[in-house]
């Protein structure tokens, strides 16, 4: 079973999963890459919401009736909070590039979803150094709380370097409410600089799965199940972007029972 994935991104739309692949059942995701001037469209989906997350560049985005347009440009994800579109199935919609663009486009399946919704960066919720000495990391929530979305779950982090995320280590594979929810999850990665790296291990004792992975720019990491934590090398900042989905769209994940003391310590 093939969880970290390395496609080289083309110019154009580059799909990178597309369920069913790797026990990934609802989520699916790629990245489009234009260069200034061009504009991609992409065809209404029914049964399928919808986050677009511009990683660099400046865009416009038409749906429908709706047109929005970014009032400024994010030269890359380190450099400032990002811009989203939420849709709700059935909208097709097009990307118009005004300089080099990279945008994340997600799906994850919906009968209904929510209004179309443009997220600008000063709407994204930002948690900073979110966990303590050792596993600091800045959280922002892209499509969580401000977008009443019907499965989808979207946002970014950002590891100081030499520390931990998804730490303690922490997992959502279970529908067990209250103490679990169910979510399966996708993990895009950048570093700065790009030449650098970071290490995720991806654990499930009840499966007997136990994988550490090296991860670089571009890296996907599918997460359908178990613990997840992440670090990024001395040095170097790491990035990722994630996305979940779950018929509860609850974000309430359980940690591992052998680490727990470490919040409990806190």
């Amino acid at each position: 079973m093939e969880l970290h994935v390395r496609i080289p991104i083309q110019h154009g739309f580059t799909r990178l999963v597309a369920p069913p692949q790797a026990d990934i059942q609802m989520l699916e995701f790629g990245i489009l890459s234009l260069n200034p001037g061009e504009d991609f469209s992409f065809p209404a989906r029914n049964g399928r919401e919808t986050g677009i997350v511009i990683l660099q560049g400046r865009a416009s985005i038409n749906a429908g009736t709706h047109h929005w347009e970014q009032a400024e440009e994010r030269s890359s994800v380190f450099d400032s909070p990002a811009t989203a579109v939420y849709l709700p199935p059935g909208m097709a919609f097009t990307v118009r590039a005004f300089s080099r663009l990279e945008a994340a486009v997600i799906t994850a399946p919906a009968h209904k979803g929510a209004p179309p919704t443009f997220v600008t960066p000063e709407e994204v919720i930002i948690h900073k150094q979110r966990g303590a000495p050792g596993f600091l990391r800045d959280v922002h929530d892209i499509i969580v709380g401000q977008v009443p979305a019907e499965t989808l779950l979207i946002g970014e982090t950002f590891n100081y370097p030499g520390q931990w995320s998804s730490y303690p280590p922490h997992k959502h594979d279970i529908h067990r409410p209250p103490e679990e929810y169910q979510l399966e999850e996708i993990y895009f990665y950048k570093v700065d600089p790009p030449q650098g790296f970071g290490l995720q291990r991806l654990y499930s004792p009840e499966r007997g799965y136990d994988e550490t992975f090296t991860l670089f720019n571009n890296d996907i990491v599918l997460i359908p199940w178990g613990y997840h934590p992440v670090v990024a090398a001395p040095g170097y900042r790491l990035y990722y972007l994630w996305a979940l989905a779950g018929k509860e769209r609850i974000l309430h994940p359980y940690t591992d029972p052998n680490h727990r003391w470490i919040l409990e310590s806190q």
